[in-house]
């Protein structure tokens, strides 16, 4: 076997194994890294703001991963997941612990109006509508999401010069929105930081993983492009592009 068809079959087995349970990116620990120095903590955001007795449901909640890490009184907790596999893990893993997890998505949030004290949102989609109709007055929301020009060094790098997925993901456009729905903007910020690939196979299944932003991409459609990438790892040792988030907190007036 050549060295070239070394690489493809390496590659190819990464691309057969894209797949994930929850919100789960273990299988790439240590060949790549993100978010290491993002200039503020999603987290202990949210925990500046949380009360035990407040009402917390988690939009797009994957696995439940984040939203058990936060430690919230399971009887005061509420969760919501559309796609359907992920639905079904937080039904076996939330439901057991006493937290309301109910199936759905966001432009339909499955919870009454003025039910909620606070809603988070850790790179899921949002409807500010939604929100508003289920928090209380004085209720917040406490997003962060993924930028419009997230990744897109690594999109270039595969794919070429391609539409941006969701291009109005900017935080001023994010706020304005909830500002229009009647809520008092208390924090809004964005930043781009680097990610970093250290071996091409783990860049396959990420780019695989995150299909919207890596339309069409399969090793046999971007082969020339991923020899490409091949060459950066072998001159650079690491392939680099840029993440692009932004964190919005607004209060329901």
């Amino acid at each position: 076997m050549t060295d070239r068809e070394r690489l493809i079959a390496e590659w190819k087995r990464e691309e057969d194994c894209a797949h994930i349970h929850g919100w789960d990116f273990s299988h790439i620990a240590g060949r790549y890294t993100e978010e290491t120095d993002v200039p503020w903590d999603y987290r202990q955001v949210i925990l500046d703001h949380l009360r035990d007795d407040m009402r917390l449901m988690d939009v797009d909640t994957g696995g439940g991963e984040f939203l058990l890490s936060l430690g919230h009184p399971c009887a005061n907790t509420a969760a919501c997941e559309a796609y359907p596999p992920n639905a079904q893990l937080c039904r076996e893993r939330l439901l057991p612990l006493g937290i309301d997890f109910r199936e759905g998505g966001a432009d339909s949030l499955p919870f009454e109006d003025a039910s909620l004290d606070m809603i988070i949102n850790r790179h899921g989609d949002w409807n500010a509508a939604e929100i508003r109709r289920a928090l209380k007055k004085g209720g917040l929301f406490i997003t962060q999401q993924v930028g419009a020009e997230n990744d897109r060094e690594l999109v270039r790098l595969l794919l070429g010069d391609i539409p941006l997925p969701f291009p109005g993901q900017y935080a001023g456009k994010a706020a304005r929105a909830f500002e229009a729905q009647g809520f008092d903007i208390l924090d809004a910020r964005e930043c781009f930081r680097p990610i970093v690939f250290c071996d091409v196979g783990a860049l396959v299944w990420f780019a695989r993983i995150i299909e919207w932003e890596f339309p069409g991409f399969s090793v046999d459609a971007c082969r020339d492009a991923l020899f490409r990438a091949q060459r950066l790892i072998e001159e650079n040792g690491r392939i680099e592009g840029r993440i692009h988030r932004f964190l919005l907190v607004a209060r329901s007036q």
